[in-house]
């Protein structure tokens, strides 16, 4: 019967051997790669810029946007302090209940409340009701899944509520 001893001894010299195997394949893996570099004339700085992109795509155009800093809307007449909008209000703006008199001048003329949104957008938060089910009086906006009452009905002009 064998002891622990050995085969302890056996496993050190069979991870020793297998040490010996990966650093010989890794050197060989890594003198092909070396190979590829001269071949192609690819730089160290070429990788690292390659690795951190998407590879088969482009950017888009809301990637892009966010990637650049957004202007400041908000100004703190005291310090000169400058607040974007986005995130979480800064103390000197978070208490006040009118954040107009904060508006930075050129963001005054861009804020667009009352402006409708292009084709394709659609607003968010609860939209009023286009049909209404007249067993139940249930309503439904017309977005999203359509309700079992309305869903299988070839018709759904029959349950369009007269002001809508």
């Amino acid at each position: 019967m064998a002891t622990l001893e050995s085969i302890q001894a056996k496993i050190a010299k069979l991870q020793a051997q297998a040490a010996t195997v990966a650093s010989t394949k890794s050197t060989a893996a890594l003198e092909k790669i070396r190979e590829l570099m001269h071949k192609h004339s690819v730089t160290i700085a070429d990788i690292e810029a390659f690795v951190g992109k998407r590879r088969g795509r482009k950017p888009s155009q809301t990637a892009t946007a966010k990637a650049s800093p957004s202007a400041p809307k908000y100004l703190d007449p005291k310090t000169g302090a400058t607040w974007t909008g986005h995130g979480r209000a800064p103390q000197w703006i978070a208490n006040a209940k009118d954040r107009s008199k904060f508006l930075v001048a050129g963001a005054a003329a861009t804020r667009g409340g009352t402006a409708k949104p292009k084709a394709g957008n659609y607003l968010r938060g609860p939209q009023p009701a286009m049909y209404q089910d007249p067993k139940s009086g249930a309503t439904w906006s017309g977005r999203g899944r359509a309700p079992a009452w309305i869903a299988s009905a070839k018709d759904r002009s029959r349950f369009l509520i007269a002001k809508a």
